[in-house]
C-alpha cells in the first residue's frame, strides 16, 4: 500500500489557476485531482490511456472530434477511450473541481511535456 497526502503530493499549474495534484502515479493507474478556472478549456488533445473524469464541483463539458459536447454536472462522470481526441471546458463562472483517472497510468507531467 501507498498513502498519498494531498498537501504533500506533486502538483503544478499547466496554465494559470489550472491546478493539478497527483493522487496516484503508477504504471497501471494514475489519479489526478484538478481545479479548472472559470470558462477555461484544455487544448484539444488525446492520450493512449483510457480516462474517467469525475466532476466533484461545478460544471464541465467534454467535446469530441465530431463536435459533440457532453455536459457534466456535479457527481457525473464520463469515460473517454484511449486515443480519443477531446477538450475539457469549465462551463461555469467559478472554478470547477474534478478527478481524472487514467488506465494505464500516464505521466503526471503530461501537460508540461506538451508545451
Amino acid at each position: 500500500m501507498k498513502v498519498i497526502k494531498f498537501d504533500g503530493a506533486d502538483s503544478y499549474e499547466p496554465e494559470p489557476d489550472w491546478k493539478r495534484v497527483s493522487l496516484c502515479n503508477e504504471k497501471d493507474i494514475s489519479i489526478e485531482h484538478f481545479v479548472k478556472p472559470p470558462r477555461h478549456a484544455s487544448p484539444h488533445h488525446d492520450h493512449p490511456s483510457a480516462q474517467v473524469l469525475i466532476v466533484l464541483k461545478g460544471r464541465l463539458s467534454v467535446t469530441d472530434d465530431t463536435g459533440q459536447k457532453h455536459i457534466l454536472e456535479e457527481n457525473d462522470a464520463i469515460y473517454i477511450p484511449g486515443d480519443e481526441r477531446h477538450t475539457v471546458t469549465n462551463e461555469s463562472d467559478t472554478a470547477s473541481i474534478g478527478i481524472d483517472i487514467f488506465v494505464p497510468g500516464r505521466s503526471f507531467d503530461f501537460w508540461l511535456k506538451r508545451k
